[in-house]
């Protein structure tokens, strides 16, 4: 499709550093997993809120789309510009500062270019945590996560990133600025509307500010990897540590023995601290504010009684920090060693917790007998009932026809999610992918209040247009 010339105004708004054009711009115009890929007439870099509202203003005047992204890490093609005319990409990477540690008030205001581990970084720096905690916090960016109302390895204890934000700066679709950096715990003025940002996918505003919780740091911590003899024991192991202390309880991770598997086979420098494989295992992550919490015992009295219910058969305590450190390597390493065994198709999906086993049983037997010889990865945040429930290609069998399938596996995975009172989108948000989902999944008065939502803020539809609900 030919490129549209880009209208005068915008390097005037932006400077010399601030727009990309021809090969500078492919990095932002596809995902990192490769399955969408568009084109832009340009790539807008602001380095202000104000810039920021100059460029939405002039994009409303000339009908041009408009395409937010932070760190183009979706998993669902949510900051990818379809292959269309007259559209700009808009990066937030040069809106990238801490601008306020406030520990008095336990909060932090950051542009949302901020990069999260970065985030995680200046709150440490103040004594502090900034908890949110996932696989790409080394290039997810503050903007984007709330965006997608991010989850994450840490939700069972902190919740996702709408509970980690108090106020937020959002530039409209008509160029307008909501300057909503309250650092209030209670405000019940009217519409709360900073939460209807969070998880619209950039669809209704453009967010360029938050303002974001902190907590303690955590004084002590305890972590194990667990191997056991079913998913109904690693709930119960779950179940075994949130009566003892639901406090501690940071993160608790589910993780096949298929996906442990492609872990240790593709990525190097990992290695099982258990005495053998098993088919399924839990990561149990304890911390507390404060020093002598006993965490250790806790650990190890909880672990003993489960390993005499037969909830668990082995388990590697860690010793120091770079023990830590590498069993969760192995957790995060899924995504990641999935991509270097072939081809996969993604469900990120969520049920009641207490329906966390039926989902992984019953949706692997569904993708088996759906596609006979795919493996089933599921893995992931039993402690929240959010499970990655993924499918690998067959070995031999050729990545193109397996990934036509996408589909029809998803809808298998959701055809048991929905039986058991889920979600088809627990973190990764609808993106270009499931908009269908959305509309069967959310149909009659609550699909079209979201629709006359969207219709009211951006009724040219210039924001992100085919995200969330199809493309016009």
């Amino acid at each position: 499709m030919p490129l549209d010339a880009l209208p005068p105004g915008f390097a005037d708004i932006l400077g010399p550093s601030g727009l990309l054009t021809g090969a500078d711009m492919d990095a932002h115009l596809a995902d990192w997993r490769g399955l969408y890929r568009g084109q832009a007439m340009a790539v807008l870099r602001p380095a202000s809120t104000e810039q920021v509202a100059a460029c939405v203003k002039l994009c409303a005047a000339q009908g041009i789309r408009i395409f937010p992204q932070g760190g183009n890490t979706s998993m669902v093609g949510g900051a990818t510009p379809p292959d269309a005319p007259r559209q700009v990409v808009l990066s937030l990477a040069r809106m990238n500062r801490v601008l306020e540690v406030d520990v008095a008030d336990m909060t932090m205001t950051v542009e949302a270019g901020l990069v999260l581990a970065h985030a995680q970084q200046a709150a440490a720096e103040h004594g502090a945590l900034f908890p949110l905690s996932l696989g790409a916090e080394g290039t997810a960016m503050i903007g984007g996560l709330l965006s997608t109302n991010a989850g994450g390895n840490t939700t069972v204890r902190y919740g996702n990133a709408r509970e980690l934000m108090l106020g937020l700066e959002v530039v409209l679709p008509d160029g307008s600025v909501i300057e909503g950096l309250r650092r209030l715990r209670k405000d019940n003025t009217g519409y709360a509307l900073r939460h209807l940002f969070v998880g619209a996918e950039g669809t209704l505003g453009i967010i360029t500010k938050a303002v974001l919780r902190l907590f303690p740091a955590p004084k002590e911590t305890a972590t194990a990897l667990c191997a056991c003899p079913d998913e109904d024991a690693a709930l119960a192991l779950f179940r075994r540590f949130c009566a003892a202390d639901e406090g501690a309880v940071r993160a608790f991770e589910y993780m096949s023995g298929i996906g442990m598997g492609l872990v240790l086979d593709t990525i190097e420098g990992v290695t099982l601290p258990l005495s053998a494989p098993a088919a399924h295992y839990a990561l149990v992550d304890l911390s507390a504010s404060r020093e002598g919490a006993g965490l250790r015992a806790l650990m190890e009295s909880v672990l003993e009684a489960a390993l005499e219910a037969g909830e668990v058969t082995d388990a590697a305590l860690a010793e120091s920090e770079a023990q830590r450190q590498a069993i969760w390597k192995l957790r995060e390493e899924h995504p990641e060693a999935q991509k270097r065994a072939g081809a996969s198709v993604k469900s990120d999906v969520s049920v009641p917790v207490s329906a966390v086993p039926a989902l992984i049983r019953e949706a692997s037997a569904a993708c088996r007998a759906l596609i006979p010889g795919a493996r089933p990865v599921p893995f992931g945040h039993m402690g929240d009932g959010n499970i990655h429930m993924n499918l690998q290609q067959p070995e031999g069998m050729d990545a193109g026809a397996f990934l036509a399938r996408a589909h029809d596996i998803m809808d298998a995975v959701n055809a048991v999610v929905r039986r058991l009172g889920g979600s088809f989108s627990a973190e990764h948000g609808v993106g270009r992918l499931k908009t269908d989902m959305l509309a069967e999944w959310r149909g009659g008065a609550e699909y079209a209040a979201m629709r006359a939502i969207k219709a009211a803020l951006d009724p040219q539809g210039l924001l992100n247009p085919g995200v969330v609900f199809p493309a016009p």
